[in-house]
């Protein structure tokens, strides 16, 4: 049976940079397999980019934390949510897909699915670190879930949920010997300078509570080591405020802010600061030493650190199931602490360089893991899923 290429629309929704990256990815499988699909619902440039109707922009669900971070916005987020919802039961597609954001999408796709909409959702919720109550939710709002880490679909089946495990789709994207100098070259950059990239998040919140931190990390850095030069990519939005916050600190001559290019970044550096989120999982597949960083709002930490499940909160550490890079969360996000802990990667360059293969071999081995052909096993569940 194939499904008409005219008879099919697609809802979707993404939150944020990286739903939007994922969600291009598997638009133009979708795309090449049905040319004439037409995709409604919220998202960002990628996916506008592959012929989306985008009713919203994907910023408007960007929040950061609990509390007072997300109360702020509650009643114009869940506004949008009624009016998708109601644009959605007119417009009845034959499939919806959300795309992360999992407290905007999985109640919104449990509606849409008690309505007859076959619902997808991309990306398992991390109910393995944290909030595992979502198990159930997801139980009730879901057709499929495409995971993006092979040990979820055991866990899913536990709980009776059908799922297909993708590998991850950055895993295609990153190569798995990126090339360091070209990146320099292309950012204008010194070859033989120890380079650090400042990753401080993307989120408004986060580049609120972390890139003063990081700046100040910097100025500690350069006060025991002169010839450093840093890199900082700023996401959609940033540039002005960041480039004025390098100028208050005096560190212009030796921070160079870049618009986006944080894979070219990642690729030049020798080690990244950097905050907790999908950006660690991209420094691991870019082989690259790392510090993690986060701090939120007093009341969002407490209660996240409530429901939290496993000692890390970084990527690449959950992932290996050690503590392979540095975390410094909330209070021990510290200027002096994070400028310690970069400086020791790089005195590894020089001084232990073995420390550093083992690192790179440690991520190596999880690139070879999670790349799969995500495009073409996204595609197969979605059919599977349509056909019933």
């Amino acid at each position: 049976m194939n499904t008409p290429a005219t008879a099919l629309t697609v809802g979707m929704v993404a939150g944020e940079a990286s739903g939007d990256l994922l969600a291009g990815l598997l638009l133009g499988s979708i795309r090449q397999r049905w040319p004439e699909v037409s995709i409604v619902g919220i998202g960002g440039p990628r996916m506008v980019s592959h012929g989306m109707q985008a009713w919203w922009p994907h910023h408007v669900l960007s929040v950061h934390g609990f509390g007072w971070d997300v109360l702020l916005r509650y009643r114009e987020i869940m506004g949008i949510r009624r009016q998708l919802r109601a644009r959605l039961l007119v417009k009845k597609p034959s499939l919806f897909i959300g795309v992360d954001a999992p407290d905007f999408n999985l109640q919104l796709e449990e509606d849409l699915k008690s309505n007859g909409i076959k619902t997808i959702h991309f990306v398992c919720p991390s109910v393995w670190a944290w909030r595992a109550h979502r198990i159930e939710k997801l139980q009730r709002s879901v057709d499929h879930v495409l995971c993006i880490f092979p040990f979820e679909p055991e866990l899913l089946a536990r709980h009776a949920i059908a799922s297909t495990y993708v590998g991850h789709p950055l895993a295609q994207v990153i190569p798995f010997q990126p090339d360091r100098a070209a990146a320099r070259q292309a950012l204008g950059l010194n070859a033989c300078d120890d380079l650090v990239a400042l990753l401080p998040g993307s989120r408004d919140s986060e580049v609120k509570h972390l890139a003063p931190c990081f700046l100040e990390a910097v100025v500690q850095m350069l006060s025991r080591k002169s010839h450093l030069q840093f890199v900082l990519p700023a996401a959609p939005g940033f540039q002005a405020t960041l480039e004025a916050a390098v100028s208050k600190k005096g560190l212009t001559a030796k921070v160079k802010v870049v618009a986006g290019q944080s894979h070219t970044a990642l690729a030049a550096c020798d080690v990244t600061l950097i905050a907790s989120g999908t950006a660690t999982l991209e420094a691991a597949l870019f082989k690259r030493p790392m510090v993690i960083a986060y701090r939120m709002g007093a009341l969002s930490w407490q209660l996240m650190k409530r429901k939290r499940l496993q000692p890390w909160v970084g990527l690449p550490n959950i992932l290996c199931q050690a503590f392979v890079v540095p975390e410094f969360l909330q209070d021990a996000a510290q200027p002096q602490a994070l400028a310690d802990a970069v400086l020791d990667w790089l005195d590894a360059k020089h001084h232990a360089p073995q420390k550093l293969r083992t690192l790179e071999n440690r991520f190596l081995d999880l690139h070879h893991v999670l790349y799969r052909d995500t495009p073409q096993l996204a595609l197969a569940a979605i059919e599977k899923v349509l056909h019933g």
